[in-house]
């Protein structure tokens, strides 16, 4: 039941080596939830712990604090996907990570992209004032959760400024040119080429571009509030929801229903998302994966052959004596009578 192309979408440049080491990752997750073989589950989260590390299930947050990162990364979500220049939203998650992370928002170019023009830099350091703008819309307030979030998106901005000449005030000038170790390939040495009415004019453009991409978040935020608050309760329910879901709920619909399991389930109808405007019914998958195998189907089945047959299939095997009912033994007994001199030679012996 598994799924490249989700795979593949989650994965855009990734080298061969990457992605067999997400391979040997997913296998891992699959012995160690007791699985025949490896499943769609165990490939995204093999995904996610490359990037992100593994699930950190000792982390436990407050109910306050949830509900804070909850809209904090359906704030990235929403206006990533509000903006024509974004990338689309692959997974939003709530769920603590070892490196640090108490959630993320994942963005997934559609191709491979080596150029970045100016409305996508804009569009990008929006996306990453989303979450400290959905804080501050929702509970009036700020946490340190932005603090990632913030030298991002200085940094980007004074690259669009000093490096990539997308400042209409300081024009195409490299400011602060570097001096670089080639056997080391860090920056060391900073040269001062530029005067203090530079430096000063400098700060002002890379403040403006943050705070003009900080309000035009507030202003997508407080357009789609409800939406926001909707999105949000999903999140808080599910603890991770996929970019399909994202696009069901931006559109006002209901998701997927889930299993025993928590996984979604999946519609009957053929074609996936494009088909949801038909109202098509959803249906259990079977999940081959969670059902015990006892040791010699599975051995049989993993060298392609037929399993030995069990005792109730088994032609060959005699049935079961069972306990017969009243009616059953009447007519058992008078099919069993013995003429009276076999009884008597029974009496001799």
């Amino acid at each position: 039941d598994c799924d490249f192309a989700v795979v593949a979408r989650m994965t855009p440049g990734a080298s061969g080596a990457e992605l067999a080491n997400i391979i040997n990752e997913a296998a891992l997750g699959a012995v160690r939830h007791h699985r025949m073989a490896v499943t769609q589950y165990d490939l995204q989260e093999a995904v996610d712990t490359i990037l992100a590390g593994a699930q950190k299930k000792n982390k436990i947050l407050s109910d306050k604090e949830k509900c804070i990162v909850a809209y904090h990364e359906v704030g990235h979500a929403m206006v990533a996907a509000l903006q024509s220049h974004s990338a689309p939203v692959q997974k939003i998650t709530i769920v603590p990570r070892t490196s640090g992370a108490l959630g993320y928002t994942m963005q997934t170019p559609e191709t491979d992209q080596v150029l970045l023009s100016k409305e996508e830099a804009l569009a990008k350091i929006a996306t990453l004032t989303g979450g400290r703008s959905a804080e501050e819309l929702i509970f009036g307030s700020v946490t340190s959760g932005a603090s990632n979030d913030i030298e991002r998106v200085t940094r980007m901005a004074r690259k669009m400024v000093c490096e990539w000449g997308m400042s209409e005030a300081v024009g195409t000038l490299s400011i602060g040119e570097t001096g670089e170790e080639v056997f080391i390939g860090r920056e060391w040495v900073q040269n001062k080429n530029f005067s203090e009415d530079t430096a000063r004019l400098v700060d002002s453009e890379v403040k403006r571009i943050v705070e003009e991409a900080h309000a035009r978040c507030r202003k997508l935020l407080q357009d789609n509030e409800e939406t926001l608050h909707r999105i949000a309760r999903a999140l808080l329910d599910r603890e991770t929801i996929t970019g399909d879901d994202l696009d069901l709920l931006m559109e006002n619909k209901e998701l997927p229903p889930l299993d025993i399991n928590g996984k979604p389930l999946k519609s009957s109808r053929p074609g996936g998302p494009q088909n949801r405007d038909k109202g098509g019914d959803f249906v259990l998958e079977p999940d081959d994966a969670g059902q015990e195998t006892s040791g010699d189907a599975a051995a049989a089945d993993a060298m392609g052959q037929t399993p030995p047959a069990t005792p109730e299939t088994d032609p060959s095997r005699p049935e079961p004596a069972t306990t017969p009912t009243p009616e059953q033994a009447d007519h058992a007994g008078q099919a069993d009578l013995k003429d009276p001199a076999d009884h008597a030679e029974q009496d001799k012996k």
